[in-house]
């Protein structure tokens, strides 16, 4: 006896019809939109035939580059400045004045001192 036990339909699906089947319903028309970042890069985008133009998204984010990408592929848009990340200190020194930050620095210490008895 061969080892693996002879299946000789292992790995298809039971009730699937011939390779290759063409037949899997109705295919709606639709139409390509090429969309280019400032880096020159492509992307593809597909969109029902009917959907007008002014419908259709004008600026998407690159899905690779992460910039945004225009239809026009001579003057994509640019990217826009980057914010730095931002601390949860640097949050809290824009809401807390230096007096108010010492202010509850002291208070955190004394209930921590009246935990511990001393």
């Amino acid at each position: 006896m061969a080892a693996g036990g002879g299946s000789a339909i292992r790995g298809t699906r039971i009730g699937s019809g011939p390779m290759g089947e063409q037949d899997h319903g109705y295919q709606a028309e639709r139409r390509s939109v090429s969309y280019w970042d400032a880096e020159g890069n492509e992307t593809v985008r597909w969109f029902a035939a009917d959907v007008p133009d002014d419908e259709l998204p004008a600026e998407i984010t690159h899905p690779k580059s992460g910039l945004p990408a225009g239809r026009d592929r001579e003057n994509p848009p640019s990217a826009e400045s980057a914010q730095p990340y931002k601390t949860h200190l640097a949050y809290v020194q824009e809401r807390r004045t230096e007096a108010e930050a010492e202010e509850l620095l002291d208070e955190a210490l004394h209930k921590l001192r009246e935990r511990r008895g001393q």
